[in-house]
């Protein structure tokens, strides 16, 4: 699948972004302005079923991976530094594992190559799908009727990035949410890649030090399959540390792909 980008010019050695689940590349813009103003090539991709990239099965993390493997090839700058945050970081070490020589340095944030159990995704699947389209005249509308089922506002307003206009005075969703319902145990799964060895090159992984998502066996689990990683914590961070603690962040972040 052709996925969709926002590529920022730069020189070197390009950095992949994935964005995690109900997310979009645009979600990234901020960091990626920052890191694109040292000269460094930065491209947002829109994962499948997500942003502006098609809708298509299947939604599984070697889908995705192979996905990011023709966006490198599109590119043609060789190796590329991988960037993933969440679902997005599941799908670059699944693409790292099975194909180390499209990946030069990997970095995952605030996830771990292990199965998850969380529910919170599928009461949040549960509100948008609950959301009587038809009856929106403005999108405030929206954050008043989806209010009592997600209280938290940044959330909300997370989820509401994916409503769009449907160009006829309506509003539609821009994510397959019958799909990613569907596939939500894939995504909150994890199994290793059949017949692969550990990926040998430098790892980052940046955890947010108030986030539940890193556990001691996720950090078991990555030094199993990332021998090379390093795992920092991003204090004050819980699992959107780009957004929550963007200095610190950035810091660790451009240290590591500077290195």
């Amino acid at each position: 699948m052709e996925l969709a980008i926002n590529d920022l010019p730069g020189e070197g050695r390009p950095l992949v972004v994935l964005h995690g689940l109900l997310g979009s590349g645009r979600n990234w813009l901020g960091p990626a302005r920052k890191l694109n103003a040292s000269g460094r090539r930065v491209v947002m991709a829109d994962m499948r079923n997500h942003g502006q990239s098609p809708w298509g099965r299947p939604m599984t993390y070697p889908a995705m991976a192979d996905d990011v493997a023709e966006l490198i090839g599109r590119l043609d700058a060789g190796p590329v530094d991988l960037l993933g945050h969440s679902m997005g970081g599941k799908a670059a070490m699944n693409l790292a594992l099975r194909r180390p020589d499209l990946v030069a340095r990997l970095v995952v944030v605030d996830i771990a190559p292990v199965a998850y159990s969380h529910r919170s995704f599928a009461d949040f699947f549960d509100a948008m799908r609950a959301l009587d389209l038809g009856s929106l005249r403005r999108r405030g509308d929206a954050d008043t009727a989806m209010a009592r089922d997600v209280e938290d506002v940044a959330m909300r307003g997370f989820l509401l990035q994916n409503l769009e206009s449907d160009g006829a005075g309506g509003f539609r969703w821009r994510v397959d949410l019958d799909l990613l319902t569907e596939s939500l145990p894939n995504l909150v799964g994890w199994e290793d890649p059949a017949d692969v060895s550990p990926f040998q090159g430098p790892t980052l992984a940046l955890r947010g030090a108030l986030s539940p998502y890193v556990t001691g066996a996720g950090e078991e689990a990555l030094r199993r399959l990332f021998p090379a990683v390093r795992i920092e914590p991003i204090p004050q961070a819980g699992h959107w540390p780009h957004v929550e603690a963007p200095v610190p962040f950035l810091t660790a972040l451009g240290a590591f792909l500077d290195g």
